[in-house]
């Protein structure tokens, strides 16, 4: 009986507490965007934002968007630059920890955060505030480091709780930190000047606590003799990674049979298409509920609680203890779930079926991303674990650059219902796909 409750390496701790502490400064700033982009329309002093405004004005009308949701489209196009960039530095990120080590590389991105948070604090135009994104952006590939950290510690048997406790470090983040944030930004309403420097600061501080907690309660994961040996061809392997067809194709995997590869581009591109279709639902969710059901801002962020809350729950009771044999079949069971989930949000007309259709979604993604993570953990040897876990991060954020700008598109064009109902039916196909995969 011993073998069954084999326990989880304290490294997985570790990670769950600096990834919790990442999560909570980078999800705070998520409610006070609206606040910050009205702060930068009377004090920018650059002509940036009212050039971007110009740009995002043409988009809003093109797309029939109402205008009091500019703020709304301009923090998506925020939120799709903060994608893009992590999309282009999770694999380098990771391929280099391939070498050198998990440690110095990790040490390496959270004082590059941190730097974002003092730039952000010193932000008095909109120039430093992008470049701040820009420089946090570029330093979170530690959350493709931390899955190649678990993957490193886990036996075949505690991968999947590993993965699971990564999810609840994501829940807890997107739980707590927007409730700070939701603090700061009815403070901030009372404040004139540069208010922000405060949760700017307050940030930078949580940033601070998990760089000084991960310098000393880390210990490296990935030995030197288990590391791969060359600087230049885990520097190609991540050229390749940046190239949309490579990424997609697998190319930088070397050691991997080639029925394996095949697998592992099923899984891959299963990865993205459900990405890029729930980040689009995520992100017109705010659209939805302020157009369809007139919430106010306080309502819109007690919903993403109740979410983020379900989730946690469902990752903590159920997921972490999925045997490895249910990992797939409980990644298809989400997988499906998030069909009903669209078509309930899609024909919501009242409150009950949207929180309906809101529940598949939350127990869905609980489910979604740890089972599909811990299966692509699965591939790969030693020396190639992170170039396997950046590529899957890469994908994701790949996928979440995306999928934004083309639901705002689809939903202001055709309407939340077309748009829901047809994510709904292409959302099938990973569900088929991924049954197939053996």
């Amino acid at each position: 009986m011993a073998h069954k409750t084999e326990k989880l390496n304290p490294t997985v701790y570790v990670v769950f507490v600096s990834l919790l502490l990442d999560l909570l400064a980078f999800t705070m700033i998520l409610p006070l965007l609206p606040s910050l982009l009205e702060h930068y329309k009377v004090n920018d002093s650059t002509g940036l934002y009212t050039w971007l405004s110009n740009k995002i004005y043409y988009f809003q009308r093109f797309v029939g968007a109402p205008e009091r949701f500019n703020s709304v489209l301009f923090g998506g196009f925020l939120g799709s630059m903060f994608s893009f960039l992590q999309f282009i530095g999770a694999p380098i990120v990771g391929g280099i920890s391939d070498v050198v080590g998990r440690k110095i590389v990790m040490i390496a991105c959270l004082i590059g955060i941190s730097f974002s948070y003092i730039l952000w604090a010193f932000s008095s135009n909109l120039v430093l505030f992008i470049l701040a994104r820009f420089f946090g952006g570029i330093s979170k590939g530690n959350v493709s480091l931390s899955m190649a950290i678990i993957t490193d510690v886990s036996s075949m048997k505690t991968r999947g709780k590993g993965m699971a406790l990564v999810g609840i470090a994501f829940s807890l983040g997107f739980i707590i930190g927007p409730l700070i944030g939701a603090a700061f930004a009815v403070w901030a309403k009372t404040k004139s000047g540069d208010w922000f420097v405060v949760p700017a600061l307050f940030a930078f501080l949580l940033s601070v606590a998990d760089l000084l907690f991960f310098v000393i309660f880390f210990k490296e994961s990935l030995p030197p003799e288990k590391r791969s040996k060359s600087i230049e061809e885990t520097l190609l392997n991540a050229k390749v990674l940046i190239n949309v067809i490579d990424l997609f194709q697998f190319t930088a995997v070397r050691s991997v049979k080639e029925a394996n590869i095949k697998k592992l581009r099923k899984i891959g591109l299963i990865y993205f298409v459900y990405l890029f279709i729930y980040s689009g639902l995520e992100f017109t969710l705010t659209f939805l509920t302020h157009h369809v059901f007139s919430y106010t801002s306080m309502q819109q962020g007690w919903m993403f609680f109740v979410l983020g809350l379900t989730m946690a729950l469902v990752q903590g009771a159920y997921v972490r203890k999925i045997p490895q044999n249910k990992i797939k079949s409980t990644a298809v069971t989400g997988l499906w779930l998030i069909v009903p989930s669209y078509v309930c949000v899609g024909v919501a007309s009242e409150a009950i079926m949207l929180y309906l259709g809101l529940l598949l979604y939350a127990v869905s993604t609980a489910m979604v991303v740890p089972c599909i993570m811990t299966m692509a953990s699965e591939y790969g040897n030693d020396q190639e674990k992170g170039t396997v876990m950046g590529i899957f991060r890469s994908l994701g954020a790949l996928a979440r650059a995306l999928g934004p700008i083309v639901a705002s598109i689809a939903f202001w064009s055709v309407g939340s219902m077309i748009t829901y109902l047809t994510g709904a039916f292409f959302l099938v196909w990973p569900a088929l796909t991924l049954q197939k995969v053996n």
